[in-house]
């Protein structure tokens, strides 16, 4: 695959991620209201899908793909509607945290080895995913405490913590599965993504002679 058709092979892929994000926490939650507000905390697995993108297509991509899926999710949400700025900002931080733990640091999609690339890619999961689980229910506590209030504020932050470490755990059993499963496949089908450049490098002339 050529470099144009690789670009546009990645945005398309990002629209995916997108939709499939959307899906998946719109229809697939278990939405828990939390008694004395009119908040709602859910359990769900949109966060996966926001990992599994970063792991194909490398934290920028990936990382929008899941915040604009999401963040579409909470918009037509009448109960979620006031945390779709903070859901935007943290699926993107998943996405740019996980995508430089599995790129930048593991070169992830040039890995050769499976077992090296499901360590890569579980390492690269934990640490977006972790990332998400210390910041959603502190920045969600300081956003409520400005937008609602310091009771609503105290009142959702267990229950967040409790949803954010079950979704945590979930998202990564399910995002790694599902992104060394598909790697194999795409390899063979040829439409496997390379993130960063390409391992094609033209060779340097060492023997051009100086001016």
């Amino acid at each position: 695959m050529n470099q144009k058709n690789q670009t546009t092979y990645k945005i398309a892929l990002t629209g995916l991620i997108a939709a499939l994000s959307y899906v998946v926490f719109t229809f697939l939650q278990v939405k828990i209201m939390i008694p004395g507000t009119e908040s709602a905390t859910s359990i769900h697995l949109g966060n996966a899908v926001c990992v599994l993108g970063a792991l194909l297509l490398g934290g920028p991509l990936g990382g929008i793909g899941g915040a604009v899926g999401m963040t579409i999710g909470d918009l037509l949400d009448p109960v979620y509607i006031t945390s779709a700025p903070k859901t935007f900002i943290l699926k993107l931080c998943i996405g740019l945290v996980t995508g430089t733990a599995a790129h930048r640091l593991g070169k992830l999609s040039v890995c050769k080895d499976a077992r090296a690339a499901f360590r890569r890619s579980l390492t690269a999961a934990i640490c977006g995913l972790g990332f998400n689980m210390v910041f959603d229910p502190l920045f969600s506590y300081c956003y409520k405490l400005v937008i609602l209030g310091k009771p609503i504020a105290e009142l959702t932050l267990l229950p967040n913590i409790t949803t954010t470490t079950i979704n945590a755990v979930t998202s990564t059993v399910v995002s790694v599965a599902a992104y060394n499963a598909l790697r194999p496949a795409l390899k063979k089908a040829g439409l496997f993504p390379v993130v960063g450049r390409s391992i094609h490098k033209q060779p340097h002339d060492h023997n051009k002679s100086a001016a």
